[in-house]
């Protein structure tokens, strides 16, 4: 099961929890976009938008995160690090999943269009 949003309202920076739970959110978009479940996968990125703008936050403090990064012990940095690269991967892999998916989509709607176009131009073909 898929854990709750962490609440972070007083911190706009990406924390460890925070990036635990992006992390368990991706690698659920992955697993449903392998099995093209395109509802669940669509729910999953809306979880994740969630989690990724509270870890935005406000960027006015940009510099006090910067600041509160540096001061981070080196384990937690190596761990924001390497919890980064593999959202970043999982990333590419939905990605994989989902472009010809979303590509044979824009094929279907274009041609439905395109037959649309001919028919108001030339009229409705009688049989």
């Amino acid at each position: 099961m898929i854990e709750p949003l962490p609440d972070e309202s007083s911190s706009a920076m990406l924390t460890l929890p925070t990036l635990a739970a992006l992390l368990e959110r991706y690698e659920a978009m992955a697993e449903a976009a392998r099995a093209n479940d395109w509802e669940r996968l669509s729910a999953l990125e809306r979880e994740a938008a969630a989690l990724r703008e509270a870890a935005r936050g406000d960027t006015s403090g940009a510099m006090d995160d910067a600041a509160a990064l540096a001061k981070l012990p080196p384990a937690d940095a190596a761990e924001l690090r390497e919890g980064i690269a593999r959202l970043l991967a999982l990333d590419a892999e939905i990605r994989s999943h989902t472009d010809p998916f979303l590509s044979s989509v824009r094929k279907l709607l274009s041609a439905g269009r395109q037959e649309r176009a001919l028919r108001d131009a030339y009229g409705a073909s009688s049989r």
